[in-house]
């Protein structure tokens, strides 16, 4: 597909992410490993939210960073434009309805994001969705003016530079001395230029999504256009000890000196 035909694009993602809600729903749950160890542990710290702030979840997903959000005395709204997940979220919280809100918006348009509120909050988060978005623009240049003054956007993706679509995780056997090791490893592709890619968040997932590769560049430039400055960065790989499961290629202990995703904060500029 054609970085062009970015309205395509995103209809088909919404159309992947309707399809995959219940089965995704089923296996995120209120988290996994790549949650508890990588993505939450650095957000809750870059976010520093104080009870009563009033907090932009961007993309939620059936909406477990929301009631986390929410559980820390955070007022929250919740978009997503797949209907079928903000029906999970829903479905799923059962606590906090005085400061937990839910609805359908898709962050590719600002004018409906727009229409949430100037000034409204202290601060945004997108947990790791912005590869999933057609265009991000829209998005920062909306909450260059939906956070209020010394607001922070947090965000966290998967690592452009390391867990690309373009990315093929290996492991080769190597003879130190005598010693046969194995050794594991990334291989990339391609990094430079933006791409869109057809791909599976988890594997058996009915209908596959599709991935928008952006360079580091790319990524935070277009935060750096709309006003923003970047006064923290994590990249986050699984410690050493962390249990590999029965896949040996996949993202754990074997790959600690590799990190699958980055947590980000972005302030507005003074």
């Amino acid at each position: 597909m054609s970085w062009d035909d970015l309205t395509q694009a995103n209809e088909e993602t919404r159309q992947a992410w309707d399809e995959n809600a219940a089965f995704w729903d089923e296996r995120m749950g209120e988290g996994n490993d790549f949650v508890e160890v990588l993505t939450w542990p650095p957000t809750e710290r870059m976010l520093g939210l104080k009870p009563g702030e009033r907090v932009l979840d961007i993309a939620c997903g059936n909406g477990l960073t929301s009631r986390r959000m929410a559980a820390m005395g955070a007022e929250v709204v919740a978009i997503d434009f797949s209907e079928e997940m903000i029906v999970h979220a829903r479905r799923r919280t059962t606590e906090y309805g005085d400061r937990l809100r839910f609805e359908v918006l898709d962050a590719t348009d600002e004018a409906a994001l727009l229409a949430l509120g100037v000034g409204r909050f202290d601060a945004a988060l997108c947990a790791m969705a912005l590869f999933d978005m057609a265009e991000i623009d829209p998005l920062m240049r909306s909450l260059r003016r939906l956070l209020r003054p010394g607001g922070r956007f947090v965000f966290s993706v998967i690592h452009p530079c390391f867990n690309n679509a373009h990315m093929v995780q290996m492991a080769e056997m190597e003879d130190r001395g005598g010693e046969v090791v194995t050794v594991y490893s990334v291989k990339i592709k391609r990094y430079m230029t933006p791409s869109v890619e057809r791909g599976a968040a988890i594997a058996g997932q009915p209908k596959a999504q599709l991935y928008f590769h952006r360079p580091l560049s790319v990524l935070l430039g277009t935060g750096f256009r709309a006003g923003f400055v970047l006064d923290a960065l994590e990249e986050r790989s699984f410690p050493p000890h962390h249990p590999q499961g029965r896949n040996p290629l996949a993202w754990g202990g074997n790959f600690s000196e590799i990190p699958p995703v980055l947590v980000a904060r972005l302030r507005p500029e003074p």
